[in-house]
């Protein structure tokens, strides 16, 4: 009885929230201004969440998400609001549980612990909330979790920067694995989420019957204007960053439009748009210096109109590839440029030489720190909120500063069943390939 309840006291000891403020303070001095010395889990809550741990998330298909606008009624969109208060907490215990269940020296860290209580609150808030019953009560449930996504907009930033500081206590396949896990759960609430905020809306803003909205898919998706407009986007930070940008030139089926999420290609094409774009400008000054007579090379993207790729499942995909002449990526980072460990752990490794530093296709060091509440350091100024604040909604701003922008974009790619793939002609350029799945109704699909 004696070894039990010493063994007791000791593990009551090392979940104590004194402890672990103990220890971070110890660990991480420059960020223990960050301790929240509140309890870290209620009774209540604690039961809340053993409740909901028994209750895996059901799989969401494209079809469910889009059949409440099809056609949008009330009370098609009070069945949207039950799916979502019912299907967002499952997913949510299920990061609550994966972040308690790291290593406790890495939940010590401030920026993870900050992120577990997000988490935690952003539950309890959805599983404790009564029933949506009439329009009313769904406006001020689609305005809180409109509240909910916007204070979780920069929570993958904040754990990329708990696990840049954690390096040392996790393998680089762990927190590939972690993160990997996180960010798709992630983009499967934001899209439960932001599908019931945009159906409320157009409901609220047309109060008679609407045949059909797609909410946050679009039907008529324009790739060659989301080009553009993203083109602009990494235009301004480029000019801003390196005095200058390449052209953009645009062929092949320049008219083409196709149903998919807006949001998730506008990331992707950012982060692309910014590799090609830096890429290029800092290798033409490599080549050729400063020298304003000779012409900094385009970045080229050409789109293919969607072709169906599989007769029995009728399934069809557009293709666009980015090229640039950007001189390539080293075979010795090639293999890891989809990597977050790659990125996370070679924070520091910044250089110019692509054969050191991983060149722009291996980790994209511009800007980040403002959005996650650090001082910047040498080479963190933080541009893109200076520039705009369409970082924000996307974390495509937030995120170049700790270099995930190649393994997310080709996350977001893959969601629905696409695929992302780079070719590089070393001290040349890359072609990038990206391949999208046209989302239609029918789509049975599973997509988280």
């Amino acid at each position: 009885m004696g070894l039990l309840a010493n063994a007791s006291r000791r593990q009551s000891l090392l979940n104590s929230p004194s402890l672990k403020s103990y220890l971070t303070c110890r660990l991480f001095p420059a960020r223990c201004f960050h301790i929240d010395s509140t309890a870290e889990s209620s009774s209540d809550l604690a039961l809340l969440l053993a409740k909901y741990s028994q209750q895996p998330p059901r799989p969401l298909t494209l079809n469910k998400l889009l059949s409440f606008g099809s056609p949008l009624t009330r009370d098609s969109l009070l069945e949207s609001a039950s799916y979502a208060l019912s299907e967002i907490p499952r997913r949510l215990v299920s990061r609550v549980r994966a972040l308690e269940a790291l290593p406790f020296i890495v939940t010590t860290n401030p920026f993870l612990s900050r992120t577990l209580r997000a988490y935690r609150a952003a539950f309890e808030t959805l599983a404790t909330h009564s029933p949506v019953k009439d329009l009313d009560e769904n406006w001020a449930f689609a305005q809180q979790l409109e509240g909910l996504v916007a204070d979780h907009a920069n929570d993958i930033p904040t754990m990329a920067k708990g696990f840049q500081e954690c390096a040392r206590y996790m393998s680089s396949t762990d927190i590939s694995a972690f993160l990997d896990r996180a960010i798709r759960n992630r983009v499967g609430v934001r899209l439960i989420a932001e599908q019931h905020i945009a159906l409320s809306r157009a409901l609220r803003e047309s109060p008679a019957e609407i045949l059909s909205d797609g909410g946050v898919v679009d039907t008529e998706c324009s790739p060659a204007q989301m080009v553009r407009m993203c083109a602009k986007f990494v235009t301004d930070l480029c000019e801003a960053t390196l005095g200058s940008s390449p052209p953009l030139l645009i062929d092949g089926d320049i008219n083409t439009t196709f149903a998919y999420v807006p949001v998730h290609l506008e990331f992707a094409l950012t982060e692309l748009l910014k590799n090609a774009f830096r890429a290029t400008v800092e290798h033409h000054y490599k080549v050729h210096g400063h020298d304003n007579s000779t012409a900094i090379p385009p970045v080229i993207v050409t789109i293919a109109a969607p072709s169906v790729t599989s007769v029995r499942a009728r399934t069809s995909h557009l293709s666009m590839r980015i090229r640039d002449q950007g001189g390539g990526v080293s075979p010795t980072n090639l293999p890891f440029i989809f990597s977050y460990a790659f990125t996370t752990t070679g924070k520091n490794n910044i250089d110019t030489d692509d054969e050191i530093g991983g060149g722009p296709y291996a980790a994209q060091y511009v800007g980040g720190s403002a959005a996650i509440g650090g001082d910047p350091g040498p080479g963190e100024a933080n541009l893109f909120g200076e520039i705009t604040n369409k970082g924000l909604q996307t974390g495509m701003g937030t995120l170049s500063g700790l270099g995930y922008g190649l393994p997310l974009a080709k996350l977001y790619a893959t969601y629905f069943g696409g695929d992302l793939q780079l070719v590089s002609l070393y001290n040349h350029g890359t072609d990038v390939f990206l391949k999208l799945r046209c989302l239609q109704p029918e789509d049975s699909a599973v997509i988280s």
